[in-house]
């Protein structure tokens, strides 16, 4: 039975969340009122996936990312919010979040996304020697399991996001990554907000291979984007 971490500081909803997930989603929900809380039960045992709040007392939604984030780099997380703005949509992804929805929201849809986590979740963590999980970026190293890219002794730690995107990057160097295809892969929906997002993401993979002239990502017109090593 997979394992859940609620953190919802609405009693009502955090139970009807909590129920329906059981019930119908057959997870073993442990179901948190506050950011406090819900970092104390992070650390106490292991989590397939976590769903938070943003807004709650004592310490938010983004703030218990960002703490979990330094413990666990790979658990999914989804934020879960009233906010709709897209300010707030890209601080949640460049955070580490794995999805975001926002309220009020059909559980049904929840379910789905959680679903739709876990299974790429178990997806990685089946894939073998042929998907390849090591690159070379001229003078980088970039480690797509560890999500680590090494420069001499520089260290750079990605996001979990970031990590899947450079390594489609990888997979397809000096050809064309189309949007659609990075969209549909990493955030299994090719909408306006989700484009913005990975468009954040791609600006801070540049900063990060910025050092060697030789690596470069360029974009392609009308198509998406290519990585190109001379």
């Amino acid at each position: 039975m997979k394992k859940i971490l609620l953190v919802e500081d609405d009693p009502n909803l955090g139970l009807l969340l909590q129920d329906y997930l059981q019930l119908k989603g057959k997870f073993d929900v442990v179901l948190c009122k506050d950011g406090d809380e819900g970092l104390r039960a992070f650390t106490k045992q292991n989590y397939d996936l976590l769903i938070l709040d943003v807004m709650m007392p004592k310490k938010d939604g983004f703030t218990l990312g960002k703490e979990i984030r330094k413990i666990n780099a790979h658990v999914p997380i989804i934020f879960a919010t009233a906010k709709a703005m897209i300010e707030d949509k890209t601080q949640a992804f460049n955070l580490g979040g794995d999805d975001y929805i926002t309220k009020p929201f059909r559980i049904e849809e929840l379910l789905l996304r959680i679903n739709a986590l876990l299974k790429r979740s178990d997806v990685t963590e089946k894939k073998g020697d042929d998907s390849p999980s090591q690159f070379k970026l001229g003078s980088y190293n970039f480690d797509y399991t560890s999500q680590l890219i090494t420069h001499g002794d520089v260290l750079q730690k990605l996001s979990t996001k970031e990590a899947e995107l450079l390594r489609l990057l990888c997979i397809k160097k000096n050809e064309v990554l189309t949007r659609e295809e990075a969209l549909l892969n990493i955030w299994h929906d090719d909408n306006y907000f989700n484009g913005r997002s990975m468009d954040v993401f791609l600006s801070k993979i540049r900063k990060y291979l910025r050092d060697d002239p030789s690596v470069e990502i360029i974009n392609v017109h009308g198509r998406g984007y290519k990585l190109l090593i001379n």
